[in-house]
């Protein structure tokens, strides 16, 4: 029983990834407004925007009869709080000062959703990610490339900012945006078998 794999997400990490482990996913971005969730604990908020994003596209009538919407959300947690894309130059900056020479843990929410069925399954990937303690010198040339504007905690490993993260514990896919191991879990968990979504 073949399936569809539809992306709720305009991260092109996520697509990239995706289509390395030789998935080819339908991107169709999700919509939601992020700010809408507050006050969680940064695993579960991760956990509840994915539901959020695949939710928000799985009720679309224009899906594939086969597909399996999967939503995907990644926040950076330290010292508690979540932490999501900075948006401008200055929080960005300000949060690399943070975490300079420090470890965070970069959870990333997975939910997955079977149209032809309605069944969902959805868990939360967590990766310890040490970060470099790099100058201010370097932080201002690498806010100023853009890439840690608009990304989960500031930064990606899979781009510029790969040298200024020294070692991680647990899945890197999870670090980029979509754990392939937990997503692989999930469509299992729906009855599909993982060779199934292969292009």
């Amino acid at each position: 029983m073949t399936a569809r794999l539809v992306l709720a997400s305009a991260s092109p990490a996520r697509r990239t990834t995706l289509r390395a482990a030789g998935l080819d996913p339908i991107v169709i971005v999700s919509g939601v407004d992020e700010s809408q969730l507050t006050d969680l604990p940064p695993a579960e908020l991760a956990l509840q925007l994915a539901g959020l994003k695949c939710a928000a596209v799985a009720e679309r009538a224009d899906l594939p009869p086969d597909a399996l919407v999967l939503g995907c959300d990644s926040v950076l947690e330290i010292d508690g709080e979540a932490l999501g894309k900075p948006h401008d130059p200055a929080e960005a900056r300000r949060r690399w000062q943070a975490m300079r020479g420090r470890s965070g843990v970069l959870h990333s929410g997975h939910c997955l959703r079977d149209v032809a069925t309605g069944r969902t399954a959805a868990a939360t990937g967590s990766t310890v990610v040490h970060f470099a303690d790099v100058s201010d010198a370097e932080i201002d040339a690498y806010v100023a490339t853009g890439e840690p504007l608009e990304v989960a905690g500031a930064f990606t490993i899979d781009g510029i900012g790969g040298a200024f993260v020294t070692r991680i514990e647990g899945d890197h896919h999870n670090v980029i945006g979509v754990s392939l191991p937990l997503l692989r879990d999930l469509v299992l968990e729906l009855g599909h078998a993982w060779p199934d979504l292969w292009s």
